[in-house]
């Protein structure tokens, strides 16, 4: 047992009275890190939610700020970015745009094409949101030294890099 026991230490000695037949180390690493997905989850909506944003339009303008001064994308630019459909890319940007902030103008290397573009209203509210998300993340990790949280980024980068190509 760890020196702050946690949920997951009870489901793992559960499971091990259980099923003793199975190696359980799996779910020490992998029920936290589910665990902790979805707490962040709620809490970026929550981040998100207080500068009127959705997670789904915050990840559309955060592709599109960073992508860097014009801060625009082509819809297919903004699928690969976002891993939505391009159909749902489309509704998302229409509401979007209704929304002020993003705008469509055609593509000057492609005539058929299109370039989503971040507004002025949809930069600064990208911008703001990101910087509470920042000092909320940065709480969270407080009580990780710096080492530790570079050892734990480098650790969940190798876990996570091949499941990504």
């Amino acid at each position: 047992m760890t020196e702050h026991p946690d949920d997951v230490d009870g489901i793992v000695e559960a499971w091990q009275r259980e099923r003793p037949d199975l190696d359980h180390r799996p779910l020490h690493i992998l029920s936290r890190v589910s665990r902790l997905s979805r707490r962040l989850d709620l809490d970026r909506a929550s981040a998100f939610a207080e500068h009127g944003l959705e997670n789904w339009e915050f990840d559309v303008l955060s592709a599109l700020r960073r992508a860097g001064d014009p801060y625009q994308l082509s819809p297919g630019q903004l699928v690969q970015e976002t891993l939505v459909t391009s159909g749902t890319m489309t509704n998302r940007v229409d509401r979007l745009e209704g929304r002020g902030l993003v705008g469509r103008s055609p593509s000057p290397s492609d005539r058929r094409g299109v370039l989503v573009t971040l507004t002025p209203e949809g930069r600064a509210a990208v911008d703001n949101a990101m910087a509470d998300l920042l000092a909320r993340e940065r709480e969270l990790l407080a009580d990780l030294p710096d080492d530790e949280q570079t050892a734990l980024a480098g650790l969940l980068r190798r876990l996570l890099s091949p499941l990504e190509h």
